[in-house]
């Protein structure tokens, strides 16, 4: 008995991987969060399609052990890559539990589409040799420790935090400056992707003329400016 996570990738349904694809063309039942992810993505999927959103976890789990015990394939969807900020781990924890075989699928985070989207390395010689992937804190995190990886000259990608845009910038741009380079992606892939670019003291208020509150990834740093010494890879 077993049930496939799949990373859906950023919405662009171009940008599943072959594995994902053939896995949701036969799936009995793919479930999805509809917060995230429109059904109408998955319109080329015949499998019966639940939506998630404003479920409980224990509501989820029973769905899917259900399904799996009736002999039903089923594919739980995950936004981007199930790695990042997808909550897989409760609900892993809770399958295995209960003898339920679990396969994860990767899929290409929105860290990842936004990146190719501003043409942008997010590591670069000289300029940046880390990333860190955060979330600001809030309901479900208690500490987001922003001013601490700030103070590293790293890339700081920010998800799930467009909506607190003024705060973040301000907590930033008092340790980096407010000439430092950032960008926000909006539905990065999608038909309707926007892309904002500018420093830590002008970027609040040019996302909220475009009218942006969520699904956005933000990225902070020097690589945004593509400086930085020639690769040893060519030496």
């Amino acid at each position: 008995m077993k049930v496939y996570f799949v990373g859906f990738g950023p919405g662009d349904t171009d940008l599943l991987t072959i594995k994902a694809y053939k896995i949701l063309k036969r799936a009995d039942l793919i479930i999805y969060p509809g917060s995230l992810i429109d059904e109408k993505l998955l319109k080329d999927f015949s499998g019966k399609k639940v939506n998630s959103y404003g479920m409980r976890l224990e509501e989820i789990i029973e769905l899917i052990e259900n399904n799996v015990r009736d002999g039903k394939m089923v594919a739980r969807v995950v936004s981007g890559d199930p790695s990042i900020f997808s909550a897989l781990n409760e609900q892993i924890v809770e399958l295995e539990r209960r003898g339920i075989e679990c396969e994860v699928v990767p899929g290409v985070s929105s860290v990842f589409s936004a990146s190719a989207i501003l043409k942008t390395e997010l590591t670069i010689p000289s300029v940046s040799h880390a990333v860190a992937i955060l979330r600001p804190a809030g309901r479900t995190l208690d500490k987001d420790y922003l001013e601490e990886f700030a103070k590293i000259p790293c890339t700081l990608v920010i998800l799930l935090g467009v909506d607190r845009i003024e705060e973040i910038a301000e907590r930033v741009g008092r340790i980096r400056g407010w000439d430092e380079p950032i960008a926000v992606v909006y539905h990065a892939s999608r038909d309707d992707e926007k892309v904002i670019r500018g420093t830590l003291g002008d970027i609040a208020e040019k996302v909220k003329r475009a009218g942006i509150k969520r699904t956005a990834v933000i990225i902070i740093g020097r690589v945004l400016e593509r400086r930085g010494r020639r690769s040893v890879l060519y030496a």
